[in-house]
């Protein structure tokens, strides 16, 4: 969730002419992009980024376990470029894989190569670096671009770009400031102004079933002069796995019967904690939040002092598997799920139809451009 400073909202008189002058550089590199005044390495086979126009955790990480999954189900090779945020590749381009330590390649590409060994996961800050070795070792069927929106030096022929529904958001909610839509870079978190948008191929957008009916009219109105089609998905937990043992299969929640620890290192702490309070059927005992990314090597004794089960995230689970803990862990798998949608032409029109279902559509991209 993409969430603004403090100081943001008062130096705001402040940072405008700033946020000026940096939405006027992105804005002046998609049109160079568009006419093809950039150097730009585009794959040979169909690429898709998923990516968001502002900073937080939109989802992007469950939404490419998806597309992975997908590919996986209907026998598709896929390669996602990365750079691996905190990662410090030993050498570049660097395929995470279980085994690799998570320090040299990310946590987030270490999950997604642990969830789909039959993926190619390349992590370097250098995207075409890693896309050429993966053509010339691999030959995917279809290219990922990881959080590749404003990535523009490599070529793409779709843009998945996730919204914050809180920057959506007519209202704010209860409890939150007023919406940060268009609000660009230090003055707020978008990563350029809303023009941008005009690139993006599909929205997504994660939120509850129930905030759907508010949501539908805020889209229309925000997204009027670019339409296209909105998918809405939830994060829904799959059940427990224990870290000592990989090939242990998903248990219920029996497996944490009494009190708990919840420990996380991401983006948006509080929408994990209602996610596992609700699989579980109650809070955790102790709840303990690090910075996204978190190192986890240093908080083994810390971890086992407290005496409880532990229960993390999954991005977390890569890096507190290896430290052997002496206290059951688990990891609580999650994956998104789809659950409405609306057309481009709802966007313009007084109508909310819904349009095809995500899957629907993004089978219909890829047999499209798989040919």
């Amino acid at each position: 969730m993409a969430e603004r400073h403090p100081l943001q909202n008062i130096l705001a008189p402040i940072l405008l002419p700033l946020s000026l002058l940096y939405g006027f550089g992105g804005s002046l590199r998609r049109r160079m992009t568009r006419r093809g005044l950039l150097r730009q390495w585009k794959p040979p086979r169909p690429c898709a980024s998923v990516g968001n126009i502002s900073w937080g955790g939109t989802g992007k990480t469950p939404v490419t376990d998806w597309l992975l999954d997908h590919a996986s189900r209907h026998s598709l090779r896929a390669a996602v470029l990365t750079r691996g945020y905190g990662a410090h590749p030993s050498s570049l381009p660097l395929r995470a894989a279980p085994g690799v330590p998570p320090a040299e390649c990310g946590d987030e590409p270490l999950m997604l190569a642990t969830r789909h060994p039959d993926a190619v996961i390349m992590v370097d800050p250098d995207r075409n670096r890693a896309g050429e070795r993966v053509e010339s070792e691999f030959s995917p069927d279809f290219y990922l671009l990881d959080d590749g929106f404003q990535h523009l030096s490599t070529g793409r022929d779709l843009d998945l770009v996730l919204l914050d529904k809180d920057d959506v958001r007519l209202t704010p909610a209860p409890g939150r400031p007023p919406s940060n839509w268009n609000r660009v870079i230090p003055a707020g978190s978008w990563r350029e102004p809303e023009s941008g948008l005009r690139d993006a191929g599909a929205y997504l957008i994660k939120a509850e079933p129930e905030e759907w009916p508010e949501l539908v009219p805020a889209l229309k109105q925000r997204l009027r002069q670019y339409p296209r089609p909105v998918f809405a998905f939830r994060m829904e937990p799959a059940g427990l796995r224990p870290l000592n043992a990989d090939a242990a299969p998903l248990s219920d929640a029996s497996a944490v019967p009494g009190a708990y620890v919840f420990a996380c290192g991401i983006g948006d702490p509080s929408q994990a904690l209602h996610t596992v309070s609700a699989f579980l059927g109650k809070s955790p005992e102790r709840m303990l939040t690090f910075p996204d990314h978190h190192d986890f090597s240093g908080e083994k004794s810390r971890l086992e002092a407290l005496r409880l089960p532990v229960v993390c995230t999954a991005k977390d689970a890569v890096k507190l598997r290896p430290l052997g803990l002496s206290v059951p862990c688990f990891s609580l798998e999650v994956s998104a799920r789809f659950f409405a949608s609306l057309s481009a032409d709802a966007l313009t029109g007084d109508c909310a139809a819904p349009g095809p279902d995500f899957e629907t559509w993004w089978s219909a991209w890829l047999r499209k451009h798989l040919g």
